[in-house]
């Protein structure tokens, strides 16, 4: 196909599905090269939840011919038939009302983006008349198969990294010779309280501490099936659990609990729609699962609703190794939660109060959730940083610092390691004997190939990024979070995890023998790394110096509320809450040499300077707004 000059492109998917990182990466593409492109906002979203409806139809027409669109990209990554019917039905509305192309109408095509089956499904059923896209395109890739002509694409989107070229040069050997299959699992030494009720991540870390240190390896483990009952699909879970533990890879694991266990925990679910993932819903269920998966550490995701209750549930009845919120993030404005933001913000703060009570870890799942929204590096780091300061102040003693890397996914290796760093060193400027931070690295959601053998090489070479983040230092990271190849593709059963953890645990140490023999980069002293480091770091504490001095207890609910509102932290692709948040939302960010930077109407990046003066004049409403709305008024 070949794009037009005045093409518009609108993306939208159903509310139903969380995933918006390629839609906005996607998006971002096609505005770099130009082209007007609109995402559907929640009213849109909850349409094609139930785009089967003629009612629905006829308001989706009315919506892309008001906003005279010439090209449809839909998006959906969860259950393959609900996405070829989401498109069926689509492609139904726009032919009953003449509106391709073909039929003299606006819409000159139209393409989808999902997992691998659903693509191959619809390219079937649709004899390939929608484009398709698996999610492993790189950007450049991506551009051609829309026919985006080549002068219309900025250089500096052609331009790669020869160190990521080594890095997967280096998991493709790792991969071909596959001596990662010998690898067994990792004898941990033993403590009294292992596998107990009274053990604890601090615990294991500290009593299996090495020189040369394998990292405790994490992974999220969520199987589903729409065909089972909720019983029948927890009881497999833990079958599961079991199978990973007597398996003895895997140290940790994550419970991909279902949207409901979430936001509807020991109500009566009736016939709402569970979304994926294991539909638990009683405390018993918890200590059930805790007894199957021991001796490894066991976590879950918060709640969304009464959230300090049900972290309590999680201490008293799981265990639970830590507890992780996302703060800004998993309320009205994304989707995930009931919640407004600020009432989100004061659940988030009074559940970290009690967190701090138990002396267990906290995690903020921040920095990427602001990634996925395409927020610009500094603000990835800067968010990281202020969730540190909040929760030392709230009294937390042990803070897990997740990175997740290729986020988005065109991200260059140089720049994953400068974010990395800088979001480190800050976070560790915190340190003190009440106050101790643990580094989790992981791979991207969405970097990984839906072709198996090519994943397994990015795990390996994500791995060894990994690895370079402290370079010198072989007790890091003391945590790691492990991404299963097969993301992109399938669900990982408990096989492919642990093959997973082999690839990830030899990799990291053939990487760490090679590093000494002098056979890779020595990444602590790359001047590109130092240099991107340092520009990061240099933003974060000017935007933080203006924070403190201008914003009312920065540190607190109505802070955090304030820094996001007033504009402190670009984040342009929010798909609810634009208008209360439309100073976040006004910047505009772009790819440039292998990171994501906020830029001005001529694509020129912005100083910190420039967003901190744009967000300081906002303070005054942002604050006056807040009031009102504390005080029960509408704004």
């Amino acid at each position: 196909m070949s794009v037009k000059d005045n093409e518009i492109f609108a993306y939208l998917k159903p509310s139903l599905d969380a995933h918006t990182l390629g839609v906005n990466a996607a998006a971002e593409l096609l505005r770099s090269c130009g082209y007007q492109v609109i995402t559907g906002d929640v009213a849109i979203a909850n349409i094609l939840n139930d785009i089967r409806y003629p009612t629905n139809q006829e308001k989706l027409i009315a919506w892309l011919r008001q906003n005279k669109i010439t090209h449809i990209g839909l998006s959906y990554r969860l259950d393959e038939a609900v996405a070829v019917d989401m498109v069926g039905y689509v492609l139904y509305a726009l032919r009953e009302n003449q509106m391709l192309a073909s039929q003299g109408g606006p819409i000159n095509g139209v393409s989808f983006a999902g997992l691998p089956k659903a693509c191959k499904q619809i390219n079937e059923q649709f004899n390939d008349f929608v484009l398709t896209f698996q999610g492993s395109e790189s950007p450049q890739e991506t551009l051609n198969r829309y026919g985006v002509p080549e002068e219309r694409i900025p250089e500096e989107m052609k331009e790669g990294s020869k160190y990521d070229e080594i890095l997967l040069n280096f998991g493709a050997e790792l991969i071909r010779e596959k001596a990662y299959l010998d690898m067994k699992p990792i004898s941990r030494a033993s403590y009294p309280d292992k596998g107990t009720n009274k053990d604890t991540l601090i615990k294991r870390i500290n009593a299996t501490m090495t020189d040369n240190y394998a990292p405790l390896l994490r992974a999220h483990v969520g199987p589903f099936s729409s065909d089972a009952t909720r019983e029948e699909n927890v009881r497999e879970f833990q079958d599961w659990c079991k199978y990973l533990s007597d398996t003895g890879y895997l140290d940790i694991v994550s419970i991909g609990s279902s949207q409901l266990s979430q936001s509807n925990f020991g109500e009566d679910w009736g016939d709402k729609p569970n979304g994926g993932g294991v539909p638990v819903n009683t405390p018993e269920e918890f200590e059930q699962i805790a007894a199957a998966a021991s001796p490894m550490l066991v976590r879950t995701y918060s709640g969304t609703k009464r959230i300090p209750e049900m972290a309590q549930i999680y201490e008293e009845h799981l265990n639970t190794a830590w507890h992780a919120l996302s703060l800004w993030w998993f309320n009205k404005m994304d989707g995930r939660g009931p919640y407004d933001v600020y009432t989100n913000l004061v659940e988030h703060v009074k559940t970290m109060k009690y967190i701090a009570k138990t002396n267990k870890p906290f995690e903020p799942n921040t920095p990427h959730h602001f990634g996925f929204r395409g927020a610009d590096d500094t603000t990835y780091v800067l968010s990281a940083y202020l969730a540190a300061k909040l929760a030392k102040k709230v009294g937390i003693q042990t803070f897990v610092l997740q990175i997740m890397l290729n986020t988005p996914r065109y991200t260059w290796g140089v720049q994953d390691l400068a974010k990395a760093r800088a979001a480190l060193k800050l976070v560790r400027s915190l340190e003190d004997e009440n106050f101790r931070v643990i580094l989790q690295p992981r791979a991207g959601l969405d970097y990984f190939s839906p072709d198996l053998d090519q994943a397994r090489v990015q795990l390996a070479a994500v791995s060894a990024l990994i690895d370079d983040i402290e370079p010198l230092n072989e007790q890091s990271p003391p945590v790691l979070h492990v991404v299963s190849y097969s993301e992109a593709d399938h669900l990982a059963t408990p096989p492919v995890i642990n093959e997973s953890v082999q690839i990830t645990q030899t990799a990291i140490q053939e990487y760490r023998r090679q590093r000494r023999a002098g056979l890779v980069p020595d990444m602590s002293k790359n001047e590109d790394v130092l240099s991107r480091t340092e520009i990061l770091l240099k933003r974060v504490n000017k935007i933080v110096a203006a924070i403190e001095a201008h914003v009312t207890d920065p540190y607190s609910p109505e802070g955090f509320y304030t820094i996001f509102a007033a504009g402190f932290m670009p984040t342009p692709y929010i798909w609810a809450e634009k208008g209360e948040f439309e100073y976040a939302t006004k910047w505009r960010t772009k790819p440039y040499q292998g990171g994501v930077w906020a830029v001005d109407e001529n694509g020129e990046i912005l100083t910190a300077e420039q967003v901190v003066e744009a967000a300081i004049r906002h303070i005054p409403e942002v604050e006056y707004r807040l009031k009102q709305q504390r005080n029960g008024m509408e704004f």
